[in-house]
């Protein structure tokens, strides 16, 4: 099954996503999924899949707290740079979420920091989750970290400047069509660049419509990084604990 090539597949292939957000907080995420292992305690045993692994720092984190992990990406120059931490308990591929990877594998599936909504389809949301729940030992958890949307939208930074490694990123976002919208423009060595992130902005209701289509029961749902309750008007993530 192939897909058209969609926003995703360039810009996460450029080497200009990764100079944008180069400072993102390595520190921020390793607490995160630190509280997420006291919250969740897998056994030494457990095998882990981080979907939408990108350059793999999670993934790498997360074996080197002992697991057997699995890092899945759509961009080829991501796992082509990930592979070099390959080990025997550290593996990754190139793969696409909407197909199914391995069936009845994985005990905990982690999709962190946003990375779900891509698609152009809304059905396409519901077929990620299921091909992706396929792959998930019955009993196993899915991990979903998105952003708390209606907080989001209503804080959009319209215009934003930024300069990193010498380039100008010029940001704007807007909220068309149920999606948020950031356009990425700058110039680099006299030519032109123009990229579009575009995510869905699902709400707490649509996810718990979609986790119901793929038969997932959600056990718990925390609202930031230090697995505080969830509050639909505060909190700034919606991490949603689910169990199959």
């Amino acid at each position: 099954m192939t897909h058209p090539a969609e926003w995703f597949h360039t810009w996460f292939d450029s080497p200009y996503y990764h100079i944008l957000y180069k400072n993102r907080d390595a520190q921020e995420a390793q607490r995160f999924l630190d509280n997420l292992l006291r919250h969740l305690r897998p056994k030494p045993t457990c095998k882990l899949m981080d979907l939408a692994c990108g350059k793999g720092r999670h993934s790498i984190y997360l074996n080197q707290q002992g697991y057997d992990v699995t890092g899945l990406d759509l961009s080829e120059k991501s796992i082509a740079y990930a592979r070099q931490f390959e080990n025997e308990k550290l593996h990754f591929h190139v793969h696409d979420m909407r197909e199914v990877f391995r069936p009845e594998t994985f005990d905990f599936v982690f999709n962190l920091f946003t990375s779900f909504g891509y698609f152009k389809a809304d059905y396409e949301n519901v077929v990620a989750l299921r091909a992706t729940t396929a792959s998930i030992k019955t009993g196993g958890k899915f991990i979903i970290d998105f952003m708390n949307t209606p907080r989001v939208i209503n804080r959009l930074v319209a215009r934003e400047t930024k300069e990193v490694e010498g380039i100008t990123f010029h940001i704007t976002r807007k909220v068309e069509a149920g999606f948020i919208f950031k356009t990425i423009r700058f110039q680099d060595q006299g030519q032109s660049y123009e990229f579009i992130e575009r995510v869905r902005a699902l709400h707490y209701h649509e996810f718990l419509e979609y986790f119901q289509m793929a038969q997932l029961r959600l056990a718990d749902v925390f609202g930031d990084y230090h697995l505080n309750p969830f509050d639909p008007e505060k909190s700034e993530r919606m991490i949603f604990i689910l169990k199959k």
